[in-house]
This record gives C-alpha cells, structure tokens and sequence, in this order.
C-alpha cells in the first residue's frame, strides 16, 4: 500500500507486520487482528489462527469479545439521551434507578458493611459516567467487605459467571453500601453496567435495541452486539487465559454454545460487546470527525468533547493515578494515561509514544481501541487472548509503539 500524505511508511508497516508476527510465532498470542488508519489511509494485518493449535486462520470480519473497551460504546448511548434533553448531567438517578436511591455510605471503605453514615446527596447522571459513583472494581479494596460482597451477590462480569437480568442486578446493588461518597472518588466499571440499565429505564426499550438504533446502525457497525447468531459464529474464536504456572492454555469461553451465542440475561455495557476492527474503526471514526459519520450526525460536537476529555477534578485524578501507577503489577503497565472522560482514558501527560488528548481504552480479553485527534490516528488491535499473564498486555504496548512509529509526515 502507498503511503498518502501524512498517511504511514512503507517501512513502519513492515515493522509493525514484523513484530506482530513474532507474538504469533511465540505460541503466546494464537491470532490477531489489527487495523490502523490516518488521513484516509487505513491498513490492516490479520496474523495467526483462530485455535491456539491452529485452525482456520484470523480474518478481518473475525468477531472478537471486546470486554471494557464495550465502555466507550455504551456511555456513547447515554450521550445521545442527553443530546435530547432526555437525561441532564447533575440529574439524581433515583427516579429512572430507585435501588440507588436513599443510599448509606462506609464509614470506611475497607470496614464492616454494617457501619454506614447517609450519603451527602444523591448519585447523579454524571457521577455514572464519571465512574465516581461511590462503588467500583477498586484494586485497593481487594478482600475487603465492600469488594467481597460486590463478587459474592455475583455483580462483576468475570469468566465463568453470568449476570442475572437488569432488575434482578440492580435489586443487588442496591442492597450494598457505597464504598465512598458519591462523587468523591473514581472506581472502575460497575458504573458502566449501571449506565446500561438507566439507558433501557428512560427509553423503554432494552439496552441492546436503543444501542442498535442509535449508535450501531447509524454506523453500520454490522457485526457488534451482546451475542453472535448461529449464522455468525464460526467467526468467533474461543476466548482463552495461559495458566501462569504452565503456559498451557485454557478455554474461558467457546465460540458455538458458550455464553456470547445467545442473547444474555444481561446487556453488560461494561463489558459485554462483541465487534471487528472495523466496525470499532468505525465509532472511533465518529468521534475523531466531532461525531458526524458521512453526512450523518451521531452525536453533537460537545457530547464528543465531553466524551473524550478529562472529567476528573484534581482529587478524584488523585485516585485514578494511585490506582493505575501502583497496581501496575496487575495491569502490567495498562491504564497509565492520566485522565477518563465517559467511558474511557484520556492521556494527560506524554508518558510514552501516544500524544495528549489520546482516548480510548483497553479490554481484559486482550482487545485495545483508541483515537488520537492530534496525530488524526485510530488504532485497534484485537485477540482472543485474556490478561492472566503479562503477554497480551505486552503485545498491545508494542502494537501502540508500532503504530506511532509508523507514522509519515
């Protein structure tokens, strides 16, 4: 392929193909898909096989689990709800989510769940897109009351365990304390399932079908949803872990009869999509052109800039630092941007190759998305590898480098 103008380099292409090959060729990393585009240039690599012993090889329509990068698709239906006045930022959630109503808070975070004070106020729309509700995913809280509680009522969308149907989820929920404060600190992840039901609540239509309408087909993103049909599914691969003690591979999930081949109870915004690279090229496409995709407007120019910019003040960007920069041993050196926006990270700083104001975010099923609007970059790079070693995590940081190294101007 010809590099345009301010496209890419024959030779940073070379290289990008030359280093992902040799993550195949490890035995780590069973296959991949990967597509990079700027300027109108777009290139895609498809390397490896769909079975970690072979099979049929990777393909660019091949359907990938997209686990947390689903987050930036999800708080994207959200936007359009407040793009017609339906929703308002400082909105108290309780009328659409009354489990969350009334709520009593931890004296403190890593203390006994039944010593609680009232919360301050109520939790607010932007208090779910923020992740700062009061209750998350929180590293720092790991085996306490709170956190155990959270996996025990079955809360988090971990292999293995499916989640019970929105009203049922949400009935959970609220029969637990918040960790903190509602606004006072930024926790992953369960505010994005929360978002999901709110959506449904205020539309009267379930999660999965407003997002279709609004987001998916407008973009044509033809191979996104909660689960793949029976005529789709060859095209999904088993989702795998290596076992960090033996390097051997186990299935999490298998493609035909697993838990992504029919409809879930659950349409987990948090984590549950499954796409292609281009159908994410597409979203992160629309959000680099300030939310227009041709001559359709998706979103409002501010909705997107709201999106994809920091949201965190300086004390909730306290926690979101300590949480990415000390527990790098569990991320492996994922989510050190800086900032988050709606549903994804925003870099706040040059810490490595990608610019400030990069956004996007990453999937513990070994999947990666971002745009870049000052390099007018997207990238995604998809397996069906999960983050039980360090390999997919190391395979994403070179793809990033490779991506920017390729870069021609």
């Amino acid at each position: 392929m010809k590099p345009s103008k301010g496209g890419f380099s024959k030779t940073g292409l070379r290289k990008m193909r030359d280093v992902l090959t040799r993550h195949v060729d490890s035995g780590k990393i069973p296959g991949l898909v990967a597509l990079i585009s700027r300027n109108g240039e777009t290139h895609v690599e498809a390397i490896g096989t769909m079975l970690h012993n072979g099979g049929a090889p990777m393909r660019r329509d091949t359907i990938f689990r997209m686990a947390s990068t689903s987050k930036m698709v999800g708080a994207a239906a959200v936007m359009v709800l407040l793009d017609e006045c339906k929703l308002h930022l400082d909105d108290p959630v309780d009328k659409w989510l009354p489990e969350l109503a009334d709520r009593r808070v931890l004296k403190r975070p890593d203390g006994p769940l039944d010593e609680t004070v009232p919360a301050r106020r109520p939790i607010t729309v932007r208090d779910l897109l923020t992740s700062t509700f009061g209750l998350g995913i929180d590293l720092t809280l790991m085996g306490s009351p709170i956190l155990n509680a959270v996996f025990e009522n079955g809360l988090n969308d971990a292999p293995g365990q499916e989640l019970p149907e929105p009203d049922e989820w949400m009935r959970r929920l609220g029969t637990l304390p918040l960790s903190y404060q509602p606004g006072e600190r930024w926790q992953y992840h369960l505010s994005n399932e929360v978002l999901g039901v709110l959506v449904a609540r205020v539309t009267g239509q379930t999660f999965g079908t407003f997002l279709r309408e609004r987001i998916l087909d407008p973009l044509g993103m033809k191979g996104t949803g909660f689960y793949v049909p029976e005529d789709k599914i060859d095209r999904l691969p088993p989702a795998y872990m290596l076992d960090p003690q033996t390097g051997e591979f186990i299935v999490w999930d298998e493609a035909a009869g697993g838990r992504y081949s029919k409809p879930p109870a659950f349409e987990a915004g948090g984590g549950g999509l499954l796409s292609t690279v281009d159908d994410y090229h597409a979203f992160l496409q629309m959000l680099l052109n300030q939310g227009m995709h041709g001559t359709k407007r998706i979103l409002s120019r501010p909705a997107v800039q709201l999106m994809t910019t920091n949201r965190l003040t300086p004390e909730q960007q306290a926690f979101r630092d300590d949480l990415a920069k000390n527990n790098v041993h569990l991320s492996y050196g994922q989510g050190q941007h800086g900032g988050w926006g709606f549903g994804m990270a925003v870099r706040t700083y040059l810490g490595d190759y990608a610019s400030v104001g990069q956004f996007g975010w990453d999937g513990g099923s070994g999947t990666t998305a971002y745009a870049d609007p000052d390099k007018q970059l997207t990238g995604i790079l998809l397996t069906q590898m999960g983050m039980s070693t360090p390999d997919p995590a190391h395979l994403i940081h070179d793809f990033w480098t490779l991506v920017y190294q390729a870069i021609e101007d």
